[in-house]
């Protein structure tokens, strides 16, 4: 039920951090895999996995322009040949106090971690919504539950990947397309950099993590997998918290 040998799929912001995971937890599953990433090394990462299995296709692209963006799309389902699986991955921070927060930063950070989503979707429910089938996969957070400091246009925008998640399962679900999130916690990656480096807040942090550790992209990809695949047909509008325990506690 897990194996996705000859599945297409697109994954945006694939050339690191969480997102490098789903690219190699759908590669060692079977499936063939474009990344569209903003990164000058996408081609160079995906050449690196083409060695090995399945094809791996680098298109780099800038999804806060909208045009590139379905270029990008377009170019991906072409090397593709069709599309089973969109992981929509990509995201950007930006850190500030509420009140000093510039709406330059919360426009950047709505148009790539939330609009940016919702166009990706479309364009992939287009074509699943044709053939009958498919599954999509979105990265919500840890503030799709809450708040957060000193970050509202993320906190604002995984907060609408929750909802669109659960609204575009609503429409779908029932035509053969899985809409689901993981919502990943605490990971080291670096758009956690300023939270790892700061002494006091990454005590605080760890402390509410039963598990006793920040997450790495190796422990999003079993669930990406798992949503990617058959197992999860009757799993729709689910967000997926990947957190070590932190929200429990």
């Amino acid at each position: 039920m897990f194996n996705l040998k000859g599945r297409k799929a697109i994954v945006t912001g694939g050339a690191s951090g969480l997102s490098l995971g789903a690219v190699e937890a759908l590669h060692e599953a079977g499936s063939e895999v474009a990344i569209i990433d903003v990164s000058k090394k996408v081609e160079d990462v995906a050449e690196n996995f083409s060695k090995n299995g399945e094809k791996v296709f680098g298109i780099q692209a800038d999804l806060s322009n909208r045009d590139d963006l379905k270029k990008a799309f377009e170019t991906a389902v072409e090397r593709l040949g069709s599309l089973d699986i969109l992981v929509n991955g990509a995201g950007i921070q930006r850190r500030n106090k509420c009140e000093e927060f510039s709406v330059k930063d919360w426009d950047d950070v709505i148009e790539i971690n939330l609009t940016s989503v919702f166009l990706m979707c479309q364009l992939a429910g287009q074509l699943m919504l044709k053939q009958g089938h498919g599954k999509i996969i979105n990265f919500a957070s840890m503030l799709s539950f809450f708040g957060g400091y000193t970050v509202p246009a993320y906190a604002a925008s995984k907060g609408g990947i929750a909802q669109l998640t659960k609204a575009l399962s609503n429409e779908w679900a029932s035509r053969g397309i899985n809409v689901n999130a993981i919502a990943p916690g605490y990971m080291a990656t670096s758009l956690n950099t300023q939270l790892i480096n700061d002494p006091e807040r990454s005590e605080t942090i760890l402390k509410r993590i039963p598990a006793g550790r920040w997450g790495t992209p190796d422990d999003i990809k079993g669930s990406i997998v798992f949503l990617a695949s058959n197992a999860s047909d009757y799993i729709s509008g689910a967000i997926i918290p990947i957190d070590g325990g932190y929200l429990a506690n």
